[in-house]
């Protein structure tokens, strides 16, 4: 099956040229100036899909404000060990590459499909029927949140993966390869910094796991 013409919109994803230079040795945040630490909180303004570096006190007056611009951007992440995805239901949304991001933004009113290149996140054009397939068969996609968090799928080389993940995550991803991509197979560079980045996703995932499971002999248990 031949993949449909698809469209780069580079304009509206500003915050990918901060994840794919170098990143400085001291961050701060975009609001009040503050030093952070290298893991710290995200903010998104959906509408341009720009990302900003914020501390945890600024994310929480900002990102949680009724009438922001600004939504705070989720930690979690969650590996998905039992999603279904068949590959002609894979084929069926006409993504020409094995990894992808999908979620719902709500100024467009609709699901969006994009999948990382070295030109940066190529939007494809979502098939509703197809995804609503996806969905019929997998309840965890009731939890996907609007605007902040993407299903992320990985099924590159055999590899099938997929995660529900923050929307900055997959920008992260998407810098990554429009870094480090060289000629046309991408090099041994980017493709060890792939493996790395869903080694480190999954390594999150399973620590939120452990962090919201009870505790062994309490209730419940």
């Amino acid at each position: 099956m031949t993949a449909r013409p698809v469209s780069t919109y580079r304009n509206s994803f500003t915050a990918l040229r901060g994840f794919a230079r170098s990143r400085a040795p001291e961050e701060r945040c975009e609001v009040c100036g503050v030093t952070l630490p290298a893991e710290h909180t995200h903010l998104l303004d959906p509408v341009r899909r720009q990302v900003m570096c914020a501390c945890e006190a600024c994310a929480l007056s900002v990102g949680q404000r009724e009438g922001s611009a600004f939504l705070r951007l989720p930690t979690e992440v969650c590996w998905l060990e039992e999603f279904n995805l068949s590959d002609g239901q894979w084929d069926d949304l006409l993504i020409p590459v094995g990894m992808a991001f999908f979620f719902f933004s709500g100024a467009a009113g609709k699901m969006m499909a994009y999948y990382p290149s070295p030109a940066g996140p190529t939007e494809c054009l979502l098939s509703l029927q197809a995804w609503e397939a996806i969905v019929a068969e997998n309840s965890s996609l009731a939890k996907l949140r609007p605007d902040v968090e993407a299903l992320l799928v990985n099924r590159v080389n055999g590899t099938r993966e997929y995660y529900l993940a923050p929307l900055d995550k997959c920008y992260q991803l998407v810098g990554l390869i429009r870094s480090k991509w060289r000629g046309l197979s991408g090099g041994t560079e980017v493709w060890a910094g792939i493996a790395a980045f869903f080694a480190d996703l999954k390594a999150q995932s399973l620590r939120t796991q452990s962090e919201i499971s009870p505790a062994a002999g309490g209730p419940g248990a």
